[in-house]
């Protein structure tokens, strides 16, 4: 899967999930990005992602996202 491809599904997942049709995600967005980005979010976040790309996080990569390119790196791997 591409990169491009990734990115674009995550648009759509973190505009569903935040409720704003405005958001564009980068590899350097963080949780500091977002201002409805609080720890319940992350979690219906992550779940979110991880329905869309048809993948489950280990507790390890999810405590250790320090951004969203981390996200993506995890993705491709795993696509």
């Amino acid at each position: 899967m591409e990169e491009k491809e990734i990115y674009e599904r995550l648009n759509e997942v973190f505009r569903d999930v935040f409720d704003d049709d405005e958001i564009e995600v980068s590899a350097e967005m963080t949780a500091d990005d977002i201002d409805d980005w609080d720890s319940l979010s992350h979690i219906t976040l992550v779940t979110a992602v991880e329905d869309e790309f048809g993948i489950r996080f280990k507790m390890g990569e999810v405590s250790g996202m320090k951004n969203v390119g981390e996200m993506v790196r995890i993705i491709k791997e795993r696509g």
